[in-house]
């Protein structure tokens, strides 16, 4: 089916500036949802929806902020035992772990600079502290108890029939 691609921001750049959730939508390019916040500037921006994130919470990107669902910071600035989604790997290059639906790390401690997490497959990673993190799972944690019902919607999402060898 065509669908129109929404840019969601992962990088949340914009510090010390106060964002309103407009409202929470459903999008056919990821499996979690996505929250469509407005700033102070007027701008507006799709950013991925944390678990019980509302319509009309306010959200802020910055080392200064609170630790509140939406809240966008550097790892440095995390205490220890947070969960945390949308997970840099480089300073800058916006978030690429933990970003699935119902997806999340925790932070288990620092080391030297670097910030150990644990992943929600229970790999443990160490990243630099410099890089940014938000702060609360990701929504629609249901996702995973979502039956296909058929092989071509199994097909619809790019998989190839698999044939078990035995019944060969």
């Amino acid at each position: 089916h065509k669908r129109s691609y929404r840019l969601v921001d992962f990088c949340r750049q914009k510090d010390n500036m106060i964002a309103t959730v407009e409202r929470i939508e459903y999008d056919p390019n990821r499996t979690a949802f996505i929250a469509l916040v407005k700033y102070e500037d007027e701008t507006k921006s799709y950013i991925l929806a944390p678990q019980r994130l509302e319509i009309g919470d306010k959200v802020i990107s910055g080392d200064e902020t609170d630790i509140k669902i939406g809240n966008a910071l550097r790892l440095k600035k995390i205490p220890v035992g947070t969960i945390v989604h949308n997970v840099e790997l480089k300073p800058k290059k916006g978030g690429q772990l933990a970003r699935s639906a119902g997806t999340y790390a925790q932070v288990i401690g620092r080391d030297a600079g670097y910030i150990q997490l644990r992943l929600s497959s229970g790999e443990l990673r160490a990243i630099l502290g410099e890089c940014r993190a938000t702060i609360g799972a990701v929504s629609n944690p249901d996702q995973k108890n979502v039956s296909l019902g058929k092989a071509g919607r199994s097909r619809w999402l790019g998989r190839r029939p698999t044939v078990r060898g035995v019944a060969m």
